[in-house]
């Protein structure tokens, strides 16, 4: 059944006109209310007061999880539009078809030329506008004045002499006897009526309108007129009108909530079949609290390959690209790139490492291989999306985890030895006397790359469903599947190969089956670079794996993975602690369910000698980690247990013993068993060993864990005690013999015989 058409709620519309598509109606060409279009009218005893935009806070996020942009808005039209028509400048190529010269190019010292002929075919040109302020268009669109010089033609502000207070866009040709102007202009007017989406400028109508002298009638689009400020305008504009605008400094996460709207209607575009192609700051218009991209002159079919291209140079690919290529959707993004990237240069920069993450997502965008770039606007959106939340993270505002759309989500941590107690082996595989140093150097490579994420399947990929039910524990019978099989003979199940090979613990396997994926994927497929940085890993190659890390973060430069990976390889390569510890504050800011980064975080202050930083990052595990429980213990080992060169402080012991008995409250699948035993067992014999000669003083923690006296004699019979203890859980005999020695050894009457120990130790 065919509905009936809406008519306009505006009770001053000659004629009752109806809503159209487009939003506006087809008789009064007014845009209709949004309250009208969304929900029934209110009844007269329940009117609703205007109401202003209230201003947003600086960090306030809209529904997209966007910054919620500043309220621009429109300025008075008698502002807006200027009664001089000043001629474009920097000179337009000619519109006659294959004829490459350049029109309207002043001489030196000279004024920019409005008319005159081809210098390379001789065709006469003309930059005068057909149209003066005063003019009538289409009987009832006067013109105010000139907006700009548009990249085909001329763009004016009109009002509608039949509607009070509604003004208009005209846009028209520059000159009519331009061929290639003409059909942009009616490609312009047939893309324009039929694109509907709130971040691109509408269509009203369009008119026809003869000048005296004109052979015949030039067509004029009529659209909405969107007043605000242009990303042009935000380039050029003094700090303090910035701040006026902003209410504060302009950052870079405005310039990633512009991109991603930008995104937004550009993805609109390719999904109709169409490209932008001269994105660029003057095409994007800021007003109230949201954009448009205006100037659809340039718009062409993704597959037309003949008519002449409209761009602006600065923005574009080179000429030798588009010469040999012509525009594709990642022609595009490439021009969104450089808008960005224009954009970002008056912007305050990004916190931490979410500058390097903007500046790899636009180093990507605008690659010089086009095979290298994002591959559609949705993709590129994502990352820049990421960005910001991470630059939001970095700034202190609070973590906005989201699930990745790359990576399967784990809960394998690396690196987590600090948060586990220790073994037996932890005092019987000692050689002396003296305690071991805490577990702070970086994990072995081989137990990260089976912790690290696994990439989300192609979901394209034919083999895809059937590799999600399987595990890994059993390569080599889908190895051979995959032999026979031709279904199997994809992507995805050599990288799946790769990865349970990994896991068995066969790299030549895997790195065979790798080879098997690159043949078969396309160039600068980052999943390549992931899994080869696997197989270095486990062959223990880290330098090697940070270089393919480095390029799977150069492709996704929101994700949290490669900068996990990457801060494990610094780590490992013991470079620069800065360096390692962006890499890690970048993942554990942006989500406090990453384990790996906290512990990675630990081990980096404790090396500083730091225990205090340590201890702030295992305590911001949240509760409903699944590394909570071990961020606990690994928070008493670290106050309590022997860094190099120094020992913990009386205020540190007390702190332990506080976590210990809120840990047994609260925990009790620890409390009574083995691993409860030789937790309390290790922190016993750290402040045993410990002890300074003059005792721990005032802040002593007398108590259940540590007795009621700080003298030598007390200490040793409660941790002689703890040891005795453990020799229950030992396997066989020598091992319960090694743990009654040391029992023995600790107590008070052994005390000469284990500082001669010491002594031969030091001397050795």
């Amino acid at each position: 059944m065919t509905s009936l058409p809406t008519p306009c709620p505006r009770p001053d519309c000659p004629g009752g006109g109806h809503i159209m598509v487009t939003g506006y109606c087809d008789t009064c060409h007014r845009k209709a209310p949004d309250e009208a279009r969304v929900a029934p009218a209110r009844p007269a005893a329940e009117p609703e007061a205007p109401r202003r935009p209230a201003a947003p806070a600086a960090d306030a996020l809209d529904n997209d999880g966007l910054l919620t942009l500043p309220d621009v808005p429109s300025p008075d039209p008698s502002e807006a539009a200027s009664t001089t028509a000043s001629p474009p400048t920097g000179g337009r190529r000619c519109g006659v078809d294959n004829c490459t010269g350049v029109i309207g190019v002043a001489y030196v010292g000279g004024p920019t030329l409005d008319h005159g002929f081809c210098p390379q075919c001789g065709r006469e040109y003309s930059f005068r506008p057909k149209l003066r302020p005063g003019d009538r268009v289409g009987g009832h669109y006067r013109v105010l004045g000139y907006l700009a010089a548009g990249g085909l033609g001329w763009v004016y502000l009109a009002e509608d002499t039949r509607v009070p207070d509604l003004h208009v866009v005209l846009k028209g040709l520059i000159n009519t006897d331009d061929a290639v102007a003409r059909r942009s202009a009616v490609e312009e007017r047939r893309s324009l009526t039929t694109l509907h989406h709130r971040d691109i400028v509408r269509i009203v109508t369009h008119v026809q309108h003869q000048a005296p002298g004109d052979a015949e009638p030039t067509g004029y689009i009529v659209m909405e007129y969107v007043g605000g400020r242009s990303l042009a305008w935000i380039r050029r504009a003094s700090d303090g009108e910035l701040a006026q605008l902003f209410g504060g400094s302009f950052g870079i996460g405005h310039v990633i909530t512009y991109g991603c709207k930008i995104l937004g209607a550009l993805e609109y575009l390719h999904g109709q079949g169409l490209l932008y192609c001269d994105m660029k700051p003057d095409n994007v218009i800021h007003y109230g609290r949201d954009i448009k991209v205006i100037d659809l002159g340039a718009i062409r079919r993704t597959d037309d390959r003949s008519s002449n291209l409209v761009y602006t140079s600065g923005y574009a690919p080179p000429k030798k690209e588009r010469d040999r290529r012509g525009f594709h959707i990642d022609t595009d993004l490439f021009t969104v790139g450089r808008t960005l990237e224009a954009l970002a240069a008056r912007a305050e920069p990004a916190a931490g490492l979410a500058a390097r993450s903007f500046d790899a997502l636009i180093r990507r965008a605008s690659h010089t291989e086009p095979a290298a770039r994002f591959t559609s606007a949705a993709e590129m959106s994502r990352q820049l999306w990421e960005v910001l939340r991470e630059h939001q993270a970095l700034s202190g505002h609070e973590p906005y985890p989201e699930r990745s759309t790359r990576f399967e989500p784990t809960a394998a941590v690396f690196g987590s030895a600090l948060g586990t107690v220790p073994a037996l082996v932890h005092w019987t595989g000692r050689s002396g006397p003296e305690v071991p140093d805490l577990p702070i150097a970086a994990p072995a490579p081989q137990d990260t790359a089976r912790a690290l994420p696994v990439p989300i399947p192609d979901p394209h990929d034919d083999a895809a469903v059937l590799l999600g039910g399987l595990v890994s524990g059993d390569p080599g019978r889908i190895a051979e599947q995959a032999e026979r099989e031709p279904v199997l003979r994809t992507v995805e199940t050599a990288l799946w190969l790769c990865r349970a090979y990994l896991q068995a613990g066969d790299p030549g396997e895997a790195g065979r089956w790798l080879g098997r994926a690159r043949e078969q994927s396309r160039e600068y497929d980052w999943r390549i670079f992931w899994h080869q940085g696997l197989v270095w890993l486990m062959e223990g190659q880290v330098q090697d794996a940070e270089g393919e890390f480095a390029a799977t973060y150069a492709a996704l430069p929101g994700e949290s993975a490669p900068k996990l990976a990457l801060g494990y390889c610094a780590e490992y390569l013991l470079a620069e602690e800065r360096q390692t510890e962006a890499y890690y504050e970048a993942v554990w800011r942006r989500d406090r369910t990453q384990g790996s980064a906290a512990f990675g975080l630990a081990r980096l202050h404790l090396r500083r000698g730091d225990r205090p930083r340590a201890v702030a990052v295992l305590d911001e595990v949240p509760t409903t980690s699944r590394n909570y429980d071990a961020a606990r213990i690994a928070a008493i080992r670290v106050l309590t247990g022997r860094l190099p060169g120094a020992g913990p402080t009386a205020a540190q012991l007390a702190d332990a013993d506080r976590r210990l008995a809120l840990l047994r409250a609260t925990a009790q699948h620890l409390v009574g068993g083995k691993a409860w035993d030789r937790l309390v067992t290790e922190v016993r014999e750290n402040a045993f060993d410990r002890r300074p000669r003059a005792g721990w003083g005032p802040g002593f923690p007398a108590g259940e864990l540590f007795g009621q006296e700080d003298t030598p004699r007390a200490l040793g019979k409660l941790l002689s005690r703890s040891l005795k203890g453990l020799a229950d859980q030992a396997d066989g005999a020598a091992e319960r013999g090694d743990l009654l020695d040391r029992a023995y050894a600790a107590l008070p009457e052994a005390a000469g015989l284990r500082d001669l120990l010491r002594g031969w130790r030091r001397a050795a």
